[in-house]
């Protein structure tokens, strides 16, 4: 889940490293959250309303002894759902409800977990049935942007190298990478520091150490970084109305090569 800025970190100190128990814990969300990811997106088809995919999404994770920890995160007020499911031109915090998707459609989900006092945080985008060749190509840029920008977190890189990475990748294809909304530090909350945006300058920022952990989630637009937010006040669209993608995985930084949280 995304905020924009200005934002308050609730942990303004420093960045908390893990240890192998609170590692532990994080990794046992980040498993919930895929399933519920993966159930939900098994069930994204032509006619399913965005509150039927949420309801799925929330009874995985009560299924496994977890709150969904958006639900009734502050805001404007408090967020009514488990998930946020935006689709085409919405980039962030849908509101699931009565619409339907449809064939053709690009669906963007983001969920979070709280299990045993540590959170979680992931989002996939999948096209609907018969989709554009636009929307494959965002798509597969995204997802790859995201790939990009955890390769970098290894000891001694930088922020600015994960933050450079992403915004190499989406640029070099012509998409954007959108300016309000950041990547960000996540463990005992969801929201911690550090705040990472999707674009930035390698080599510069704060050093990578072990037991850091990140949720790392490049949004990326079609037609310009703008965005606005919707009169429901939680939805961000694409101020052009151009298409839109997602991806996030929560990661740890490790002696060696970055662990995915939240793979399957």
């Amino acid at each position: 889940m995304q905020l924009a800025l200005p934002v308050i970190w609730p942990r303004a100190a420093g960045i908390e490293r893990k240890n192998s128990r609170e590692l532990m814990r994080m990794r046992e969300a980040g498993q919930i959250v895929a399933l519920a990811l993966a159930e939900v997106r098994h069930h994204i088809r032509p006619g399913v309303t965005t509150k039927a995919l949420d309801e799925i999404a929330e009874r995985v994770i009560t299924r496994h002894n977890a709150w969904p920890a958006f639900k009734g995160y502050p805001g404007p007020y408090p967020f009514p759902a488990t998930t946020c499911i935006s689709i085409n031109e919405e980039l962030v915090h849908g509101l699931p409800g009565e619409r339907v998707v449809r064939d053709g459609d690009l669906v963007s989900v983001d969920c979070g977990v709280a299990h045993h006092g540590f959170y979680s945080d992931a989002a996939f985008s999948v096209g609907v049935g018969e989709c554009s060749a636009l929307v494959k190509k965002l798509l597969a840029v995204t997802e790859s942007a995201l790939s990009a920008g955890i390769a970098m977190m290894r000891p001694g890189k930088r922020l600015g190298d994960v933050s450079a990475a992403i915004q190499k990748h989406v640029e070099s294809h012509g998409f954007h990478v959108v300016d309000e909304y950041r990547s960000h530090g996540i463990g005992r909350q969801m929201h911690e520091n550090p705040l990472i945006p999707n674009f930035g300058r390698a080599g510069t920022g704060l050093v990578l150490r072990p037991g850091m952990t990140l949720a790392i989630e490049p949004m990326v637009l079609v037609g310009t970084p703008k965005t606005r937010t919707l009169p429901d006040q939680w939805t961000v669209v694409a101020e052009d109305g151009s298409l839109t993608a997602h991806f996030e995985h929560t990661i740890a930084v490790t002696e060696d090569a970055p662990e995915i949280l939240t793979a399957r």
